[in-house]
């Protein structure tokens, strides 16, 4: 078996994890929310945490994606714009959090993640229907680019919750359902997701040993995931948004407390 740096327990626990993750993720996002702080509990210094959880993230979303685009739930000239805005500025950010050292991320966390629960829970009759096609496209195109930008910037400096600030934003901008929010959400945050890991990669930062399996178990679960979300729509992403918002609160409380 491999030589970990981590113990068999929390191996297996970090494998748990990332299967539930995944599964979170590929609905309403926030995968992050279950995996970042298994990461964290298992001792991987907190630039192999980013890392590790981003190559497997990468991996899993790809296998949402490609199952919501074989769907016909992405309006994929607005997908792929909102993706080339977050490539730029996920790579952006990633390459800021290598200069940052572990007190000043888990800080920021702690600050960021109390503005996603707010800014979900204000907005509840959010991607009843789509309206996105009162829009030109010219400022269509300009605000899927903004928004995949500074979601972009949002996941590669930080991460987690990063699908359901992009869900959120394509309801309650572009005026998409809640569906088809999910389809868009899921380019842009794939785009994100390969630019920052490009440069963990580079910087040497990945823990192969532990990336490699959890992609697996990440990939397995945003494939049952996506399939959970394609049968059973808007009603299934909602209350998997209310999970989000729950994980969310616990993990400010913990950190709060702890």
């Amino acid at each position: 078996m491999f030589d970990l740096l981590i113990s068999t327990q929390s191996f297996i626990f970090l494998m748990i994890a990332s299967f539930l993750a995944g599964f979170l993720d590929s609905i309403a996002g926030g995968g992050g929310l279950i995996s970042l702080p298994a990461y964290m509990l298992s001792g991987l210094p907190m630039h192999m945490v980013y890392a590790c959880n981003k190559f497997a993230a990468a991996c899993g979303t790809s296998i949402a994606t490609l199952r919501y685009y074989r769907n016909k739930m992405v309006d994929i000239p607005v997908g792929l714009t909102a993706a080339a805005g977050a490539f730029l500025c996920s790579a952006i950010a990633a390459k800021i959090v290598l200069f940052l050292n572990e007190q000043t991320l888990k800080t920021m966390l702690l600050v960021i993640l109390p503005i996603v629960a707010v800014m979900t829970l204000l907005n509840k009759n959010m991607g009843g229907e789509n309206r996105s096609h009162s829009f030109t496209k010219g400022k269509k195109y300009a605000l899927a680019f903004l928004i995949g930008s500074l979601v972009g910037f949002y996941d590669g400096m930080f991460g987690p919750g990063t699908g359901t600030f992009a869900l959120i934003a394509f309801c309650l901008i572009l005026k998409y359902d809640m569906r088809t929010a999910t389809g868009n959400a899921k380019f842009l945050n794939l785009a994100s997701n390969y630019a920052s890991l490009v440069v963990f990669i580079l910087a040497g930062t990945v823990y192969w040993a532990v990336a490699v399996p959890a992609a697996g178990f990440n990939i397995l679960g945003n494939y049952l995931g996506s399939g959970v979300a394609i049968k059973k729509g808007a009603k299934v992403i909602r209350k998997m948004l209310m999970i989000v918002i729950v994980l969310l609160f616990i993990k400010v409380l913990s950190e709060f407390f702890v």
